[in-house]
């Protein structure tokens, strides 16, 4: 296994592994040791059934449903992420950390190529370890025990989601979830401190006027998505990635309106942020 970073700040591409020919126990260490350091990593040329990409998201941690959209038949926890020749938005198109209005948001998230537009369709992933370090004295000071409102419901995320819904809905009218969160988080795992607001869920913050918090959120939305903590990967043919979704964002570049993008996606169980 050879190990080649592909930014500054985060991001490596892992080669000289086939994932189809299952996840040895060490192997499995090696990787999540590489995925912690790294924060998202990435394999190409790799060739998958459902079944394999399932065993593979299994060997690093407990699958989960998507809220709001239905699995693919078979196996409810692999969704498609997808946008069709004729639609606008792309699913999930702003910047985000996944699902974080859930009481326990996932882990991590497995993105798998399936079809892919002749050019475009990047997805650039942010280092939330480097936005909180890089951030004044004052405003770590300001933001300390606060707690974030996070909601599914924002209406720019909410419309990303719409496509979707019409084709793949769980319910006919899905219901909004909203979760408290801490706006600094503490990795469970490697014990550093990230921040932990995103543009597509933080409402607000708890008890914290609006007048107050928007200011507030839209300093550290901006900050946190600054080009010097970020890496770009460019999708091909059996392309996969896989990130922390504890201290990182990603945003999927919507640049190939006219053309077809499939992607499976998995995600991993969370705990609750501290």
């Amino acid at each position: 296994m050879k190990v080649q970073k592909i930014a500054g700040s985060l991001g490596t591409e892992i080669t000289g592994v086939d994932l189809s020919q299952g996840v040895s126990t060490d192997l499995a260490q090696e990787i999540r040791a590489v995925f912690l350091e790294h924060l998202v990593i990435f394999f190409r040329d790799q060739h998958l059934s459902t079944s394999q990409f399932m065993a593979l998201a299994q060997s690093m941690g407990e699958p989960v449903e998507y809220p709001f959209v239905k699995g693919l038949e078979g196996y409810p926890k692999v969704i498609e992420v997808k946008k069709l020749e004729h639609e606008r938005h792309n699913f999930g198109g702003i910047w985000h950390s996944d699902t974080t209005y859930l009481p326990q948001p996932p882990m991590g998230s497995m993105l798998y190529a399936q079809v892919l537009p002749p050019h475009g369709g990047d997805t650039i992933f942010a280092n939330q370890y480097q936005a909180y370090d890089e951030l004044s004295d004052e405003i770590k000071q300001t933001i300390e025990g606060l707690k974030g409102i996070s909601s599914s419901a924002k209406a720019d995320v909410s419309k990303t989601r719409e496509d979707r819904l019409k084709t793949d809905a769980k319910e006919a009218k899905p219901s909004s979830i909203e979760s408290h969160h801490p706006v600094v988080r503490t990795h469970p795992e490697t014990g550093r401190k990230a921040l932990y607001v995103n543009v597509a869920h933080t409402a607000g913050i708890v008890g914290m006027p609006p007048e107050q918090s928007e200011p507030l959120l839209q300093h550290l939305f901006q900050h946190q998505v600054k080009p010097e903590y970020t890496c770009r990967f460019q999708w091909r043919a059996g392309s996969l990635a896989f990130w922390d979704n504890r201290c990182t964002q990603h945003y999927p570049v919507n640049d190939y309106h006219g053309y077809r993008r499939i992607l499976h996606r998995i995600t991993l169980a969370g705990d609750a942020p501290r």
